[in-house]
């Protein structure tokens, strides 16, 4: 069965170093399944921790669901991250080292179950950003010119 991107964290690969990604299940109330299904959320400036042996999701919002009434959730909510516990102590080791954040990529479906790529991630500064942006000008201009359309 295909995989279904629901949300993309764009910002992420922008603003921090990918070290390493992790899928992990995420634990959802009945109708944030149904707001997910219509692909109504958002993962800029989410996170996850570590808290208590647990993984969380903190910061990503998952709208209201039009259909439900008094039985809605909050759309902020920390959510819950489901893996294996030996991975969630792995990840709580290497988040200790100064400077490592865990990062949501995408949420999407996989076999009808919610899921969440997480990358252990290291800030970049402001000169990375730039040169990235340098590298990413440059190799378009190369294919423009590849093409002939200068």
């Amino acid at each position: 069965m295909p995989v279904k991107d629901i949300t993309v964290n764009r910002k992420a690969r922008h603003d921090y170093h990918i070290l390493e990604t992790y899928e992990a299940g995420i634990e959802l109330k009945g109708t944030e399944v149904k707001s997910l299904r219509s692909g109504k959320a958002n993962l800029k400036d989410s996170f996850a921790r570590v808290e208590n042996g647990e993984l969380w999701l903190h910061n990503s919002h998952i709208s209201h669901y039009e259909q439900g009434n008094r039985f809605n959730h909050d759309p902020k909510r920390p959510r819950k991250l489901l893996m294996h516990k030996k991975e969630i102590m792995h990840l709580w080791g290497k988040t200790r080292e100064k400077g490592l954040a865990l990062v949501p990529l995408k949420m999407y479906f996989k076999d009808g179950k919610a899921k969440v790529e997480l990358a252990l991630a290291k800030g970049k500064k402001l000169y990375d950003k730039r040169e990235d942006i340098a590298k990413r000008d440059a190799k378009r201009q190369m294919e423009r010119y590849a093409r002939g359309k200068v």
